[in-house]
């Protein structure tokens, strides 16, 4: 669900924000790292996360600048989409969902590993496959989380903060315990001569990288934030540099009270419940820290797997929003309001990986795929600066640019350098596919083009002819006519669908009907979203019968539910958004929020339309008999449209109305008009005298009357009414009113042409 252009209210805070990024970040480097870690690095691994830290910083400093600037669901994703263009996006979303998807696994692995060091978990043999006691554990853990964010988790915003709270708690006296035990002869050599000396730092860093990947999902709530000028880029910096503090103090306090050796794999399972017990058996309480840090460590994984499932589904909904994949996926659950269909196909390649992968191997391809998204991350950054977008306004800026991103982009691209072959090949594999995937799927479905591609044709002359020539290679085709369906009121959904069905199938298009929740400006849209049953009864169920009326007529159908402050303003957010070609709306006293103010709607209509739009007083779907008033201009020409579609899909008798002061000239004038727009056939009635008389007169004999929107403007409606309101009330049939898709500027709006 979505609120486009919408505004989300303002409910949450600097502390808030903090917890979500600190909470995502704290479990994997200290419950399941610090083996493979220690391994690679010895007790220089705390320089590892450092550097980890810093690399994570350039790219917060960028994200919150971007955040600030584009407050929008996908986060990364939507950035790279948005300044790149679609290529970049499908190679940035695909890498950002598989390697959440990569990182849910490894989370849920440690947890699995937890799990089964005080539960009595059995390894079970498959044919070819055998899993181990904590795959067991894993795969039970992962169906739970896969379970609870498919049926939604109303909680999950105060449970993160309990968390959060109790993590920091237990881990800060873990620390200070440790400390009081550390013998930093252990720590020496600082820099082992077996993992490689000071030059095994940035392979480890690669490896524990996989622990900064929370901070970029504090900017998908960035509409939600007080003051988010202020508390986003205080949420997210904050919230690297505490993770990477503790992640080296603890990082010394394990290799200062055990030796970095036997905290490897080949000798433990669990080398921070090991270190607990001779921390906490110096007070006497080995068990209870032992205990203490178990539960720590299930907390820890449990919070980021579940983030991470969240996060990707939020991915799969910005991705199907810009029709990089097919938006099906983003269907609601009728009974729990969750995009059921991502997280299950998410939730079915984390079981998958679980079952194939190996704790390292996924860590680190999840690093490369994150770290690639990063790096275009920064170049997106640079891309919108310097493209002096007019909607660009970040409320952060980044200090010392272009340093920073520049700086961002080398470090995160750089890192991948120091990666295992496989790890690389891996990743590539994805970023390939992204690219397949994007001429083979989506360029052809999508409409975005991305600001780089903008700049550099709108500037083709002073361009290098192989960056315009790259550029229109990769534009999207357009895709596929897109009808809009406004569904607000049962009774006349039918009518609308039908109407809508009969343009997508002559266009071989797509409909997609939009049902708008309104709720209070008092009420955060997010709480809206995982309440919906709360706001509106059954609310699924006027989208699903929608649905099935528009596959009878053989059309292709998508829906989605949109919960918004405001209604008949989402109508034009939405098409805006979505591109679509044509908007069908009803037209009555309880439709879409503007009831009985038919003038309100025709002056919402009065000003940029991003699309054509038909609305249609419904007294009934009778095509048989159309007539079609017009006096020429851009909107006769729409009516002349579903005038030729009327004849060609229902073999409609068309009448063409002409009121002149004069009547030969208003014959020669209806001629030429119709044989222009393709009515030479129809029957030809010019009148003269007053026009609404006439067309109410014309109308007697016609079962539904086509009318262009009137040209005029705010100040001549409201001194004079409004024509088309008058004959829409005045006659018995049903009116259609078409307006096409237009810019106006103020001049027009205030005193018509």
């Amino acid at each position: 669900m979505s609120s486009d252009d919408e505004e989300l209210a303002k409910d949450l805070g600097l502390l808030a924000a903090l917890t979500i990024g600190v909470g995502t970040m704290i479990g994997a480097g200290i419950f399941v790292l610090p083996g493979q870690a220690a391994a690679a690095a010895g007790p220089a691994v705390a320089l590892s996360f450092v550097v980890g830290g810093v690399i994570s910083l350039f790219t917060a400093l960028s994200a919150s600048e971007l955040g600030t600037a584009m407050p929008k669901a996908g986060g990364s994703y939507y950035y790279v989409n948005h300044a790149l263009g679609p290529l970049f996006g499908c190679i940035a979303g695909w890498g950002n969902w598989m390697g959440l998807a990569f990182a849910s696994a490894f989370y849920t692995l440690g947890f699995g590993e937890y799990l089964a060091t005080f539960l009595p978990i059995p390894a079970i043999g498959l044919g070819i496959v055998t899993l181990s006691s904590f795959q067991i554990g894993a795969l039970a853990a992962g169906l739970v989380f896969i379970a609870v964010n498919y049926v939604g988790a109303k909680e999950t915003g105060r449970l993160q903060v309990f968390i959060v709270v109790t993590l920091v708690g237990i881990l800060t006296l873990f620390s200070v315990l440790g400390f009081l035990q550390t013998d930093l002869s252990t720590l020496r050599p600082f820099f082992p001569a077996e993992t490689g000396g000071a030059t095994a730092i940035l392979p480890a860093t690669g490896l524990v990288f996989v622990s900064f990947l929370g901070f970029a999902k504090i900017t998908t709530v960035a509409e939600e934030l007080k003051n988010p000028g202020r508390n986003l880029p205080l949420a997210v910096v904050g919230s690297v540099l505490i993770v990477t503090t503790m992640y080296a103090i603890i990082m010394v306090v394990l290799m200062g009270v055990i030796n970095w050796r036997q905290l490897s794999p080949e000798f433990t399972k669990t080398p921070v419940l090991d270190v607990a017990e001779i921390a906490f058996g110096t007070v006497g309480l080995a068990a209870v820290g032992v205990g203490l840090l178990t539960f720590a460590g299930l907390l820890a994984t449990a919070s980021s797997a579940n983030a991470s499932i969240l996060a990707s589904s939020r991915i799969n909904f910005a991705m199907g929003r810009d029709r990089l994949i097919s938006p099906k996926l983003n269907d609601i659950h009728p009974n729990f309001a969750t995009p059921y269909r991502s997280i299950a196909v998410t939730g079915g390649l984390i079981l998958l990986f679980i079952v194939v992968g190996d704790v390292k191997t996924l860590a680190k391809a999840g690093s490369v795929l994150h770290l690639i998204v990063y790096g275009l991350l920064n170049v997106a950054l640079i891309i919108m600066r310097e493209s002096n977008s007019e909607e660009y306004q970040p409320e952060f800026e980044v200090p010392l640019y272009p340093i920073v991103p520049v700086l961002g982009a080398l470090t995160s691209f750089g890192l991948i350098a120091f990666m295992k072959p496989i790890e690389i090949g891996l990743a590539l594999v994805f970023v390939v596919g992204g690219v397949v995937w994007y001429f083979a799927y989506a360029r052809s479905k999508t409409e975005k083009q991305g600001i780089l591609s903008e700049f550099i044709l709108s500037r083709s002359e002073e361009m290098p002819d192989s960056a315009v020539t790259a550029a229109s290679s990769m534009k999207p085709d357009g895709g596929q006519f897109r009808v809009m369906v406004p569904l607000a009121n049962p009774e006349h959904e039918k009518d609308l669908i039908t109407l809508a069905s009969a343009f997508a199938r002559q266009r071989n298009g797509i409909l997609e009907a939009v049902h708008i929740i309104t709720v209070p400006d008092q009420t955060s849209l997010e709480y809206a979203a995982d309440h919906l049953d709360e706001h509106e009864h059954n609310y699924h169920e006027i989208l699903d019968e929608a649905q099935r009326d528009a596959e009878t007529f053989g059309v292709d159908v998508e829906t989605h539910t949109i919960v918004s402050h405001r209604s008949f303003e989402e109508v034009f957010s939405t098409a805006r958004s979505h591109d679509a070609d044509l908007v069908v709306m009803g037209w009555g006293e309880d439709a879409h929020g503007s009831p009985g103010r038919v003038e309100s709607a025709l002056d919402d209509l009065g000003m940029d339309l991003p699309s054509d739009f038909l609305v249609l007083k419904d007294r009934g779907f009778d095509p048989e008999h159309v007539l079609v008033p017009t006096a020429g201009g851009p909107d006769s020409d729409l009516s002349a449209e579903v005038a030729r579609l009327f004849r060609d899909a229902y073999d409609s008798e068309v009448t063409l109305l002409h009121v002149a002061d004069d009547a030969a000239e208003g014959e020669a004038f209806l001629e030429e008009w119709a044989t222009d727009h393709d009515l030479a056939h129809a029957n030809l009635r010019v009148e003269t005298g007053d026009v609404e008389q006439a067309i109410e007169r014309a109308a007697e004999d016609c079962s539904m009357v086509i009318l262009g929107a009137t040209e005029r403007g705010l100040v001549s409606r409201l001194v004079s009414g409004s024509l088309v309101a008058d004959v829409a009330e005045g006659v018995d049939c049903s009116v259609l009113l078409a307006e096409r898709a237009h810019k106006r500027g103020i001049a027009d709006r205030l005193f018509g042409r």
